[in-house]
């Protein structure tokens, strides 16, 4: 079956194999939280973008060889299991440099802009975005061997960018952010995991620009 990315939480994840990657996107907690676990293919070490929440369901997923845990933003329901994830893998931690000091688990690895973050043989680079938080990150995975890949936490949705706060500055600061680092740089064809919901591509989402300026969220 193809990936389709529409998970929920209590239901099974869906998994999407690439030419370098096998990614398992699941859903955890409460509010619907995205996990997305990537294991490289050539050497079976794994990675997991947010350990959110139910943390028995991580673990699951994640079965052995999980190396690092990266953090997307500080707010709690994106670490809710870190604890226990890391407890019982002894995994590494990243988080953006900004937002580290918000999570209650030590960060061993933080993050700036351009950073990279290694999951086996296979490489993503960090996107510091301002505005959900000081120091949010989206990671994205360019594809040899297709289109690029890009996990944006709670900065962009399928319909716009993610929540902050009804504060103007800081909407028009994620948002100029969004689209230097992302729609500028990245191809229509690149597919988009957020931390909560369906996933999409910014070739849906960049006619839709102008628009979300102008409404303001």
């Amino acid at each position: 079956m193809s990936y389709h990315g529409d998970v929920h939480v209590g239901g099974r994840p869906d998994v999407r194999e690439l030419a370098h990657l096998i990614i398992t996107k699941v859903a955890v907690g409460p509010t619907n939280n995205n996990a997305y676990l990537l294991r490289c293919r050539a050497t079976d070490e794994q990675l997991l973008i947010d350990a959110a929440a139910d943390a028995p369901v991580l673990l699951e997923t994640v079965g052995e060889g999980l190396a690092t845990v990266v953090t997307t933003h500080r707010h709690p329901d994106h670490w809710g299991a870190l604890a226990e994830v890391v407890a019982a893998t002894g995994a590494r931690t990243a988080a953006g440099r900004f937002d580290a000091e918000g999570i209650p688990v030590p960060t061993d690895l933080p993050l700036s802009d351009g950073d990279t973050v290694r999951v086996g043989r296979a490489e993503l680079t960090a996107r510091h975005l301002v505005g959900h938080t000081p120091g949010s990150i989206a990671l994205v995975y360019d594809d040899p061997e297709g289109h690029p890949h890009v996990f944006t936490g709670d900065c962009l949705f399928p319909g716009g960018v993610g929540n902050t706060w009804k504060d103007p500055e800081a909407f028009a600061s994620l948002l100029d952010g969004v689209t230097t680092k992302l729609f500028d740089a990245l191809p229509d064809e690149t597919w988009v995991y957020p931390g909560h919901g369906k996933d999409t591509t910014l070739g849906a989402e960049r006619p839709h620009l102008a628009e979300w300026r102008e409404r303001g969220w």
